[in-house]
């Protein structure tokens, strides 16, 4: 069988992976119906509408990372004996991808379905699924090793390769004390247009996204303002609006500032540009989190990677948890210098370039809000109506915001 030529791969690496099983299985009817078994699991849980075979190399090529496909991602010229290996994978993997796995002759019937797959789920949940699509039918016309390898690198180099550069946003989990990156798969898919009012702050955030992933000199960010009114809704839309432009999002929380040496270290050689997002960011006065994170901003030795910035989300203006006694330069009872402690509480804001404010909207601005969110659900109810109960859902709910004008009008839909 010619997908048994797997094994001599030399630089993709089958640990782990669905081919490695069926060049390692029994020859007995059981295992092989449990490797085809777990192959339709994998077309079904990826929503696959075509050859589940060619999509499963596909995923397999475009999930490896090892030094040939971090150098094509890296936009790095490929030659000598680095592209020899490549060219060797590449041969192997186009003789498996246009080989049936047909593990036992017996079994050739129960296979047909394979190649023409159709799941029950009509989205997949990877958020790069239709690159994978796209890039299996490039495969498939791939008449010569040669044209199979300069697909290959050409995927690499338009989409990157693995978790790390497929993935839109991610979350950080500790593992035996170091950063693990899980990929987020269940994202809503807005963009910076369908959120309502507050054009001026958004225009500024998307003006030094674009410079950070054009190249250019661009600040961390400080969102700060009242609740509900759009702060972390508008990183969360940046990363749908920039994704196809290189921007990946790593979020984390104070408890985890330990690990960000770990995550920068993990990302700084990759061809992206990671915003590290701090949802809901402020400190109690006791919390000494904040003295590690002023230092990983700016002002340690280790310096930050040009593809990596912190974008933060608060309510508090200054971060800190301030006091009035802060404001007496000398207090017999406490602390001889306030002034050195308030300093100390207002470096950590003076670390982020570009701080923006999300104030909390007024009555006309909260009803426009209303009146265009009414518009894009399909509400159907008289205008002066539709405010009049608006204004009324406020009163009951103690404040105006963006998310309290979604949520009155998603109760319309009741």
């Amino acid at each position: 069988m010619m997908i048994n030529n797997i094994k001599n791969l030399r630089l993709y690496d089958l640990k782990g992976s669905l081919l490695k099983d069926f060049v390692e299985f029994e020859q007995n009817n059981l295992q092989a119906f449990d490797l085809i078994g777990k192959l339709i699991a994998f077309a079904e849980n990826h929503a696959v509408h075509g050859n589940a075979w060619h999509y499963y190399i596909a995923y397999f090529i475009a999930s490896n990372e090892n030094t040939f496909s971090l150098a094509c991602e890296r936009k790095q010229s490929v030659g000598g004996t680095l592209l020899d290996f490549a060219y060797d994978d590449c041969r192997i993997l186009m003789e498996a991808f246009n080989t049936s796995p047909s593990v036992l002759p017996t079994m050739e019937k129960s296979l047909k379905p394979i190649t023409c797959f159709k799941s029950t789920l009509t989205k997949s949940t990877l958020p790069y699924a239709h690159l994978i699509e796209e890039f299996a039918i490039r495969l498939s016309n791939c008449k010569t090793t040669q044209t199979f390898l300069d697909t290959v690198v050409e995927f690499y180099r338009a989409y990157g390769v693995g978790e790390l550069g497929l993935n839109k946003a991610f979350r950080v989990v500790d593992e035996n004390n170091r950063a693990k990156l899980l990929p987020i798969t269940c994202m809503d898919d807005k963009r910076l247009d369908d959120l309502v009012g507050y054009d001026l702050q958004k225009q500024k955030v998307m003006q030094n996204t674009k410079a950070f992933l054009e190249g250019k000199k661009a600040n961390n960010v400080l969102l700060y303002g009242d609740m509900g009114t759009g702060k972390s809704s508008t990183i969360k839309a940046l990363i749908n609006e920039f994704y196809e432009d290189g921007l990946r999002v790593i979020e984390l929380y104070k408890h985890q500032f330990m690990h960000i040496s770990d995550l920068i270290s993990k990302i700084a050689g990759r061809n992206y540009k990671y915003i590290l997002y701090l949802d809901d960011l402020s400190f109690d006065d006791f919390e000494v989190e904040y003295k590690y994170f002023k230092a990983i901003i700016d002002g340690g030795l280790e310096v930050k990677p040009d593809n990596v910035l912190i974008y933060a989300t608060s309510n508090r203006r200054h971060l800190i948890k301030e006091h009035y006694s802060d404001g007496n330069d000398i207090d017999p009872m406490d602390e001889l210098h306030k002034s050195d402690t308030k300093n100390e509480k207002l470096s950590l804001v003076a670390r982020f370039g570009l701080s923006i404010y999300y104030p909390s909207p007024d009555q006309q601005e909260f009803l426009n809000i209303v009146r265009q969110l009414a518009k894009r659900y399909g509400v159907n109810i008289d205008e002066t109506s539709l405010e009049k109960k608006a204004l009324t859902w406020a009163i009951r709910n103690g404040m105006k915001s963006g998310r309290m004008a979604e949520q009155f009008v998603l109760s319309l839909l009741h």
